[in-house]
């Protein structure tokens, strides 16, 4: 499938957030996908996976994740001082904050002639987002990928009650993990399925693929599985378009 992409600038209050959508060619309708990246923000290894997504039938639309800080507009690098103002980045972002960006783009979302349904998706700390997004009433289905922080609270600046809102969730959920995963590891998994049970949530789909490591579906580095990568993005398309 020809795709489109398209740099955007989705206002929010008082700032904008710069992201890349990228859809199929041609007039539509499709549902569109918010998909969050990790802390490397519009890296060319996300946005393949993006293009890949979009290549299903989906208006994906790729945010950066720190519009509010001096990472503004910039790509970091898969290396240690990436890494290190990554991190700084999430470190300098309010809940409250990573929630206001969220409403900005599912509003921009929304108001697209060309997108029907409304997703969520993310990659670690995108995972915990797109977590995060699926407590908005218009998400109808969310796949969160290796989420880190989901079990602990953390995210950002400040700890995260997204756990503690599972009840809140009205759209389906499918969660993706790695099972030699450090940061999300068996017993943080039992935490976050056990918390989602008892919320109600046990109608979820949950995937946890032997062998793979944190970041498995990064395209870059020695961590990346190129077959559970297909297992897991072949899932995730087949339950977002219900199948």
């Amino acid at each position: 499938m020809k795709l489109r992409e398209d740099e955007v600038r989705v206002p929010a209050s008082g700032y904008e957030i710069r992201s890349i959508v990228i859809s199929p060619a041609g007039a539509g309708p499709w549902p569109g996908v918010l998909l969050y990246t990790d802390i490397f923000q519009l890296t060319e290894s996300t946005l393949r996976t993006a293009r890949r997504l979009a290549s299903a039938g989906f208006v994906v639309c790729v945010p950066e994740i720190y519009p509010r800080t001096e990472l503004a507009g910039v790509v970091l690098e898969f290396d240690d001082a990436g890494k290190q103002a990554g991190l700084a980045g999430a470190a300098g972002t309010s809940t409250v904050q990573f929630d206001e960006d969220r409403v900005a783009v599912l509003d921009f979302l929304a108001r697209r002639p060309d997108v029907t349904t409304l997703f969520a998706t993310g990659f670690c700390i995108g995972g915990h987002l797109a977590f995060r997004a699926a407590l908005d009433p218009r998400v109808a289905a969310t796949v969160c990928f290796y989420p880190t922080g989901l079990h602990n609270g953390a995210l950002g600046a400040d700890e995260a009650d997204s756990l503690a809102r599972a009840a809140d969730i009205r759209g389906r959920l499918m969660v993706v993990f790695g099972s030699q995963d450090p940061h999300v590891p068996a017993d943080a998994r039992l935490r976050i399925l056990s918390t989602l049970y008892t919320a109600g949530l046990d109608d979820l789909e949950l995937h946890v693929y032997a062998g793979g490591e944190h970041a498995f579906m990064r395209d870059v580095g020695a961590r990346h599985d190129p077959v559970l990568t297909d297992l897991a993005l072949t899932a995730a398309v087949s339950f977002l378009t219900a199948r």
